[in-house]
Order: structure tokens, then C-alpha cells, then sequence
């Protein structure tokens, strides 16, 4: 492809940089819609179902390795409250739980110090005293946008959301696309929009949330997250979390794939978050295990995968205790908001 020549090449990153959630590499720019492309796109469920079965009990991981993937879990994690009934009291004890996702003493014990969460994600009403608790400490604040979680809301309210957290001091903006563009097969339509909604966050990042379980089919999955990337999007996002069905194995492997395909025809590399669903420990070690088969260990790091998740930070710390004490405590013990 033509786009190939502009496409940058592996880039050195410094260890100590790692952790930041902010990118530390160039951007997707995005290249015109390839419909050739895309009519190319299949997926095969019988054999991704297959494979995505096998996935939790073929990669184990036990003592100081699963402390250690636990806490590259816990860098990853967008920690969220999606509530109507958030307050800013709510949202600032989120944000000191963000600074501190664990008990000081354990991560002493466990060689951690200064571990953090990758982002903090709010309404856009939340996003000031979000910014506020969150200042000085590098923790991003994502806002969810684009008339969230359903995206009906006129257009012109959409772009202009988008632009209000930025303002506000949002460094990424997770966005939701029209699923009837999927639905109808509308892929200029997806195109364009997504491109508006890139353009409308300036150099805050910007992660595209597919809504997967309303697509109809993995196909249509594989499509427009191609689409998405194609249009610029920094992350593709499985899910709202408000669907009856989020993040899923089989979502994921399709997903993940669409990412390589991109990667290895342009050169850019996109993020990933599942969101919706994921509470367990033992959940995030098979997601990163996949993730580390499927893209390697690039994509491991918290500027090219999230979880999206409120509950999960508080069954890993549960775990980090018994591996450093040997003793299980109650989950009331490690509230999060």
C-alpha cells in the first residue's frame, strides 16, 4: 500500500518511560478507506470460538510470575465509575484509589512502589475534579463521549462533547460509534464519522468503542475495527459496558487480529481495551496472555492496552495479599470508589 512509506519504524523506549500511559510512539495517522480491503475481511466463528475456548487453561502462570502479571494488570486498568449517581466525592475517592491502587505495604513487599492505574475514565460532568485529584501524579483522564453509551445524540452535540472534555483537561476521549453504519454496511459513513471524532480531539487520544455485542456477527466486528483504525482511531474498544454482552473471547481474538493486520500492512501500532465484564484476577491473566500470544509483548504496556473495568482492581489486590501473606481477606477490605 501507498501509505506503507509513511509509516514509522520501531522505536526505541526508555524503560523508565515504560509505565506512562500516554503514548510513547507515533500515533496512527489513519489512511483513506480501502474498500478492496475490507471486502477482504472474513471470520471464520466455528474455529475463533474454537481457539478462544482453549485460551484459560493452556497459559498458567503461579506465584512471583502471577504477582508480576497482576501488577502490569493493574497499569492497565482504566479505572471507572459510569454511574448517574456519581459525585465529585465519589469521583475523587476514585482518583486517590488510582494513585494508590494498592496498600502501600504490599507493594513494598512485592518491590512495587509507585505502581498506578493507566487512566481514570468519568462523564464528561466529572472530568474537572477529576483532573483536579489527579494533578501532578501523570494518571490520564478519559472521558466517555459522543452521547455515551448509546451515540444517538445529534452529531453536532457529539463533536461538540468531544471538544467540551478536551477543554476540560480529558487526555483521552473513548467514543462510541453508530452501530447502524455496521449494521447497513455503511463503511464510508463509519469512516467519516470516526475521522470527525479524531479530528475533534486534537491530541487528546482517542479509543473507538465498537459496542461489539450489538454488531450482529464477528465479521462485522473484524470490518469496522478495521474502519476505525483506518480512520485514526489511537484504541479500538469492545464495549460500553452497558450491553448485554461486552468484552468476550472470541470478540477479543477477532479484534486483536484486525490490530496485526493493520500493524503489519501499515506499520502503526493501535491499542486495545475490553471493556465490560472482567472482575476476576484470573480473567486479566488470560486476556494478557492472549495479548501476548496474538501482538507480543509491545502491546503489553499501558499505552497500547487497558482494561475497562471498576471492579477487577479489587479482586487483584485481594490476590496480591495472599501471595504476600498467604492469607485470603474479605473483598469488603479492598474497596474501590
Amino acid at each position: 500500500m501507498s501509505e506503507t512509506q509513511n509509516a514509522p519504524s520501531d522505536t526505541q523506549i526508555d524503560p523508565a518511560q515504560m509505565h506512562l500511559p500516554q503514548a510513547v510512539e507515533p500515533r496512527n495517522a489513519g489512511l483513506p478507506l480501502d474498500m478492496a480491503w475490507l471486502r477482504s475481511v472474513q471470520a471464520n466463528s466455528s474455529a475463533i470460538e474454537r481457539r478462544a475456548k482453549t485460551l484459560p487453561g493452556r497459559r498458567t502462570v503461579k506465584k512471583d510470575h502471577q504477582a508480576a502479571w497482576l501488577c502490569r494488570a493493574i497499569s492497565c486498568i482504566d479505572l471507572t465509575t459510569l454511574s448517574g449517581d456519581d459525585t465529585e466525592g465519589r469521583v475523587r475517592r476514585l482518583c486517590a484509589k488510582a494513585r494508590q491502587p494498592v496498600r502501600h505495604d504490599l507493594l513494598e513487599a512485592l518491590g512495587m512502589e509507585g505502581l498506578t492505574v493507566g487512566a481514570v475514565c468519568v462523564y464528561h460532568e466529572m472530568v474537572a475534579p477529576a483532573v483536579a485529584a489527579l494533578q501532578g501524579s501523570n494518571i490520564p483522564v478519559a472521558a466517555v463521549s459522543t452521547g455515551f453509551p448509546a451515540g444517538l445524540s445529534p452529531f453536532p452535540l457529539r463533536v461538540a462533547e468531544i471538544e467540551a472534555s478536551t477543554a476540560a483537561g480529558a487526555r483521552e476521549i473513548d467514543i462510541v460509534i453508530s452501530r447502524r453504519h455496521v449494521l447497513t454496511g455503511n463503511w464510508q459513513a463509519l469512516y467519516n464519522e470516526m475521522r470527525a471524532f479524531r479530528d475533534a480531539c486534537g491530541e487528546a487520544h482517542v479509543k473507538a468503542i465498537l459496542a461489539t455485542g450489538e454488531l450482529g456477527s464477528l465479521r462485522n466486528v473484524a470490518r469496522a475495527s478495521l474502519v476505525c483504525m483506518m480512520a485514526g482511531a489511537d484504541f479500538i474498544k469492545t464495549s460500553t459496558g452497558k450491553e448485554s454482552v461486552n468484552a468476550t473471547l472470541p470478540v477479543t481474538l477477532v479484534m486483536l487480529r484486525a490490530i496485526r493486520d493493520y500493524h503489519a500492512a501499515t506499520g502503526w501500532r493501535v491499542g486495545y481495551k475490553p471493556a465490560g465484564g472482567i472482575s476476576k484476577a484470573k480473567d486479566a491473566l488470560v486476556y494478557l496472555s492472549m495479548i501476548k500470544e496474538e501482538l507480543g509483548d509491545r502491546w503489553l504496556r499501558p499505552d497500547l492496552f487497558r482494561f475497562g473495568a471498576s471492579s477487577l482492581l479489587g479482586d487483584i489486590e485481594r490476590q496480591l495479599e495472599h501471595h504476600v501473606t498467604g492469607q485470603y481477606s474479605a473483598g469488603w477490605r479492598h474497596a474501590v470508589g
